[in-house]
């Protein structure tokens, strides 16, 4: 019996260390294109609500989550994106936020609105 947990557990661990070697790598949105994590850095989706936010009332699959109060610390990261969209609950918060990653350098950033606009494929 002892045997057949520790095998269990041994291929648990396995499969996680090999799923975690995956990024997403396909994603659109309802208005445009695509988001999250590629491997190609084509698009990102980034819902910028709060942490609780996120996972309280929802999101998309296929989205990030960086508060706009941290926002300023991705925006190197998010220079590598061919198109960076942002999200939040109404919009209004990803206003403030594409402007802050333009002031930051950062090219191609479609505000998307609300979080619910986006559709993960």
């Amino acid at each position: 019996m002892r045997s057949k947990i520790v095998f269990i557990t041994g291929a648990l661990i396995a499969s996680v260390f090999f799923l975690s070697s995956f990024t997403l790598t396909s994603c659109s949105t309802a208005a445009a294109g695509d988001q999250t994590k590629t491997a190609t850095k084509e698009e990102i989706i980034v819902d910028v609500r709060t942490v609780a936010e996120w996972n309280n009332d929802g999101h998309a699959d296929c989205t990030v989550n960086y508060p706009l109060d941290e926002i300023g610390k991705h925006a190197e990261e998010l220079k590598a994106y061919k198109k960076v969209t942002l999200v939040c609950r109404s919009g209004n918060r990803a206003n403030t936020a594409k402007s802050q990653l333009e002031k930051a350098g950062v090219k191609n950033i479609v505000n998307l609105g609300p979080w619910q606009n986006v559709v993960c494929k």
